[in-house]
């Protein structure tokens, strides 16, 4: 589990570094065209120039490097047998669960009100859909929060547990079936 955080997290400081850097480059010149710019439908600057790309006027991306640099230091942490404690485990939960709402919310968005995708968000998506998986599974293994689920729905507790890979390719299938039912427009001219 500590790799996947490591090489996902990793990915994410790639991808939120390229993405700010765009984003500063067409502050500077708005006639700037990112290199993630690839067609019509896979375009990181049409995305960049809506509101959705920004929280608080700050862009998504700079978050990015914030919390896949502290999951890419909490990973080497693990990697090197480092002990941690529970209440650091919720947190981390906490904020992955906090980081796959927002994935949500940003694929949604994506595919049905801008009617683009941006190729790094789209690359940060895939590995916080990992992380989630893998944090989770690992606090529910683990009993971090307890094990209220022993009583209700232990059933499903027990299935997450022992099919975390099956999660994995679920949220994948999920993903990639809603963009391409969405874009199959444009994907059937690539054929």
């Amino acid at each position: 589990m500590p790799y996947i955080l490591f090489g996902c997290s990793l990915f994410g400081i790639v991808a939120s570094f390229a993405l700010t850097y765009d984003k500063l480059q067409m502050l500077q010149n708005p006639a700037y065209v990112p290199n993630c710019n690839l067609s019509p439908i896979l375009s990181c600057k049409s995305v960049m120039e809506t509101p959705q790309s920004s929280v608080f006027s700050v862009p998504n991306s700079v978050y990015g490097l914030v919390a896949f640099g502290m999951l890419d230091m909490f990973s080497i942490v693990l990697m090197a047998g480092g002990a941690v404690r529970r209440w650091l485990w919720r947190q981390v939960q906490l904020g992955i669960t906090g980081a796959m709402a927002g994935v949500a919310y940003l694929i949604f968005e994506s595919a049905f009100r801008l009617h683009t995708i941006c190729p790094w968000c789209f690359g940060v998506w895939l590995t916080t859909i990992a992380m989630f998986w893998a944090v989770t599974v690992r606090n529910l293994r683990e009993g971090v929060f307890g094990y209220p689920h022993r009583r209700l729905g232990h059933h499903i507790v027990k299935r997450v547990e022992q099919c975390p890979g099956d999660l994995l390719a679920a949220g994948y299938v999920l993903v990639f079936g809603v963009l391409i039912i969405k874009f199959w427009y444009y994907w059937k001219t690539l054929l």
